[in-house]
């Protein structure tokens, strides 16, 4: 109900938009995983938001292809989910 087609969360749908939810916004621009710039404030909302919202609510499940992939589109052979900022293996699974 909150992110299917016409939901609120919508445009958050398949997107790193860590810096849109740092800054508790919808604007296309900030639907991107940039943090360059944020305030102190809105860094501090984002790691509370991450732990104390999204982690609590839902599994990790995948990572978005920034993550897994080299910038030509290959495996990125450095990617380890245990690695991963926050995230806990035994947290998931």
């Amino acid at each position: 109900e909150f992110y299917g087609k016409g939901a609120p969360y919508n445009a958050l749908v398949g997107k790193d938009s860590t810096r849109g939810v740092a800054k508790m916004s919808l604007d296309p621009a900030d639907l991107t995983h940039d943090i360059t710039g944020l305030t102190e404030e809105e860094l501090k909302s984002l790691d509370d938001i991450f732990n104390n919202v999204y982690k609590a609510k839902y599994p990790i499940v995948g990572y978005t292809s920034r993550r897994i992939l080299n910038e030509d589109g290959s495996p990125n052979l450095d990617f380890k989910p245990e690695d991963q900022p926050h995230f806990n293996i035994r947290d998931e699974f």
